[in-house]
């Protein structure tokens, strides 16, 4: 099993287990490559590395985590195996330190002051609703001024100018926390932005925690994240990382930015956000950028399945110890679903409430016996066909809290939470086992 300790060689493992395309066709910077790395995703090709974009002097990857096979790569587990290394890694008892080193490999190139308007980034326009080009694949990096504790996110970055950009940020993300809390919570506020990482730092930035989330990324590695300090600003940012962005935020100049393909898979709305100004940019020799492909399944992954799911599991498990959870990318994190050895007919309804209280985002919630394949979208389509009678089995919770951004919500969230028993009712009327067949080995019939 290949070692991974940044992107280079997360691109290696991810190419010795066939989960990378090399893209050596020209592709447009604009939409093009958004287009192909989306269709990577949903035919399950894996990460996209593309060699030669037009508009870009370097090459760009995209879609590093967007199944569980590829999650399991960077986490360097089996797929069975990734909510238990979920579960470990965010116990903030197992979270390993970062160690502070002296060099990084994006000391090699940098520029700065006026010559930074020079340094033109190879930002994608990704999908066509899209506002402009933004930053989608940078990881924030980001201190308390008052406890010194690091912060590690993700904010999309609307480029306004060669150096400025719009930096959105939700209520709830601790960099607005940590600039508020400031005596002059309104003066220029020291950022820097990390592009291409060891999946474990693109994973740990994912996870909402009172703790520095490079602890998380340690936990993941086993061993503690280097760190180099900024070369512009006070702040501890990825020594593996390819390319570095430092500046400052400006919370009260603030422009509109927007519309952005969401991960609730609309355009979301323009934002009047704070602005970010360029001081400097870093990278190593010959970097890859790195980018996310907005409202897809890397950006769900990511944000809404990874960090939630060993939550959801130990909020059901409280109810059922053997009951298995999924959050399917498709769901957009509003879709929960259980498996469960069904044994009590009122049993699948208390699961479903406790998946909704498990986390804000979860909606709707789908309880299925074991013989349906959780990761199978036409799996869950036969269970919700063939063992739901609508009447009976359907319940739903009216002006319940949910995400602000929901489509079905209201601004402020309050929306109606629905949960569906799709297991198989025998003392309605048995039909007996479903039929099944044997899997063969295509290959041997075919040659």
């Amino acid at each position: 099993m290949t070692e991974i300790r940044d992107l280079r060689s997360f691109i290696d493992a991810l190419e010795s287990d066939g989960l990378l395309a090399r893209i050596k066709r020209q592709v447009s910077i604009r939409h093009e490559l958004a287009d192909v790395g989306a269709a990577l995703a949903q035919s399950g090709a894996g990460a996209g590395l593309f060699e030669n974009v037009d508009g870009s002097p370097w090459p760009i990857f995209c879609g590093g985590v967007t199944s569980r096979r590829q999650t399991a790569v960077a986490l360097g587990c089996g797929p069975d195996e990734i909510i238990d290394v979920m579960e470990d890694v965010l116990e903030p008892a197992n979270g390993i330190s970062p160690v502070r080193v002296e060099n990084a490999a994006w000391h090699a190139n940098r520029v700065s002051g006026d010559d930074v308007v020079d340094a033109d980034l190879p930002i994608p326009i990704h999908s066509r609703g899209d506002g402009g080009a933004f930053i989608t694949g940078a990881v924030t990096v980001a201190k308390d001024p008052v406890s010194g504790r690091g912060n590690l996110g993700y904010n999309r970055m609307f480029k306004l100018g060669p150096t400025r950009f719009g930096f959105n940020v939700n209520e709830w993300r601790d960099v607005g926390t940590f600039w508020k809390s400031r005596n002059e919570p309104d003066s220029p506020f020291p950022v820097a932005l990390a592009i291409g990482l060891d999946p474990a730092v693109m994973i740990a930035a994912g996870v909402k925690t009172p703790v520095d989330e490079l602890f998380i990324a340690g936990a993941i590695r086993g061993t503690g994240t280097e760190v180099c300090r900024g070369t512009t600003v006070d702040i501890d940012i990825p020594a593996s990382a390819e390319i570095v962005i430092e500046g400052m935020l400006h919370p009260a100049n603030r422009e509109p930015e927007g519309p952005l393909a969401e991960f609730h898979g609309y355009h979301g709305e323009s934002w009047n956000s704070p602005t970010f100004e360029v001081k400097s940019i870093s990278w190593r020799d010959n970097p890859i950028y790195q980018t996310i492909i907005p409202g897809w399944y890397e950006h769900v992954y990511i944000g809404n399945v990874l960090p939630r799911e060993p939550l959801l599991r130990r909020f059901v498990r409280h109810l059922d110890p053997a009951a298995d959870v999924h959050i399917p990318p498709y769901g957009n994190g509003f879709l929960a679903v259980i498996q469960v050895d069904r044994d009590n007919p009122g049993g699948p309804k208390n699961l479903a409430m406790a998946a909704m209280a498990a986390h804000i985002n979860i909606r709707n919630v789908i309880v299925v016996d074991r013989d349906i394949d959780i990761y199978a979208p036409s799996e869950l389509h036969w269970a919700l066909t063939n063992r739901v009678h609508w009447d009976d089995d359907v319940f739903s919770i009216p002006y319940a809290q949910g995400h602000e951004m929901d489509p079905t919500a209201d601004q402020r969230g309050v929306s109606t939470k629905v949960g569906i028993d799709a297991t198989y009712k025998r003392e309605r009327r048995d039909y007996g086992e479903r039929v099944t067949y044997a899997p063969v080995d295509l290959a041997r019939y075919m040659t």
